[in-house]
């Protein structure tokens, strides 16, 4: 029976959520070629992450040692190239994060493994597989097929895949001795430094108010995030914003920001150049607020006002208190 992994991501003890992203795809792919799906978890003392995986996969391959207990590509790739060389797995799934992007090229060059990157988008077609990448910047997806069959391996973007509820499935934990012997390794772990991030991350919040140019001012941001905190939503903006140094990096939405899913993304002053809007599609309900009936972003949207934000925005801000009010 043909097997699909998923490389379990962890950090300081959490796992990572495009683990659950990639398990939920991955169930998805095994049921449709009629597969098991299984986790690879590496670490020290993690045995209560891998419980958490059990549920999720039909087994959790969990090997534990001292040298795995901070990532570190080098012992990531020899545990890995040793257990995928043993269970020749049809698909081999990895987060496209920092992580995944430190190991997964030399772990595929050393498995002589074709692997496609940054998918946001997967599926099986009988015997190959094919995958969804954007090019350009996001201007265009392009569906991408292996050129032989498997072994596969793939990357997959955070955010781009949903994590849905299903059935547990019987799952078992499978420890395994560590393949690791001693030797002196070329990069050692010193220490975790923590990056600098937005006050809130907006990945996570399920209301979502994105301001783009048409603020015009830094001192008109306040408006914007009034009203956010009006209706409990988080305050969001174009890379035009950021540019400009009005609000953090770390509210930007889009290619060259993070990919967000909230159930509601209200976009005000924000055109919708592709590369923002391949940044929200996976939104579940988009309202626009533009005073252009042209902007690109009322392609995407499910509800549209045509207006000056300067206008309107106070106006559905008074209304909301009123409401909440009465």
């Amino acid at each position: 029976m043909k097997e699909i992994v998923v490389i379990a991501e962890h950090r300081r003890g959490e796992l990572r959520d495009i683990t659950w992203e990639m398990l939920c795809k991955g169930r998805q792919l095994a049921e449709s070629a009629g597969a098991n799906l299984n986790a690879i978890l590496l670490g020290k003392g993690v045995n209560h992450l891998a419980e958490a995986l059990k549920p999720k996969v039909n087994k959790v391959f969990l090997i534990e040692d001292e040298r795995l207990e901070s990532y570190n590509s080098e012992t990531y790739e020899r545990a890995l190239v040793r257990l995928i060389t043993e269970r020749k797995p049809w698909l081999t799934l990895i987060g496209h994060t920092a992580t995944g992007m430190d190991f997964a090229p030399s772990l595929a060059a050393r498995l002589k493994m074709p692997l496609a990157t940054d998918c946001i988008g997967i599926e099986i077609e009988g015997e190959t597989c094919s995958v969804i990448r954007q090019l350009y910047g996001g201007k265009i997806n392009a569906s991408v097929s292996f050129v032989k069959q498997g072994p596969y391996m793939a990357t997959l973007r955070p955010g781009a895949f949903p994590v849905l509820e299903k059935d547990p499935l019987p799952g078992e934990i499978v420890p395994l001795p560590s393949p690791l012997a001693a030797e002196t390794l070329a990069r050692r772990f010193l220490q975790y430094v923590e990056a600098a991030v937005a006050e809130v991350d907006i990945t996570q919040a399920d209301i979502l108010v994105a301001v783009g140019r048409g603020i015009k001012d830094a001192e008109n941001i306040p408006l914007v995030k009034e009203f956010a905190d009006s209706i409990g939503g988080v305050l969001a903006c174009s890379r035009p914003v950021v540019d400009k140094k009005w609000l953090p990096k770390g509210c930007q939405v889009g290619t060259s920001g993070k990919t967000v899913r909230p159930k509601v993304y209200i976009a005000i002053g924000i055109s919708g150049a592709f590369q923002h809007v391949a940044g929200m599609k996976g939104a579940g309900t988009v309202i626009a607020i533009n005073k252009d009936p042209k902007a690109p972003i009322f392609n995407v949207a499910h509800y549209g006002i045509v207006a000056d934000l300067f206008k309107i925005v106070p106006v559905i801000k008074d209304k909301i208190k009123g409401l909440r009010k009465s």
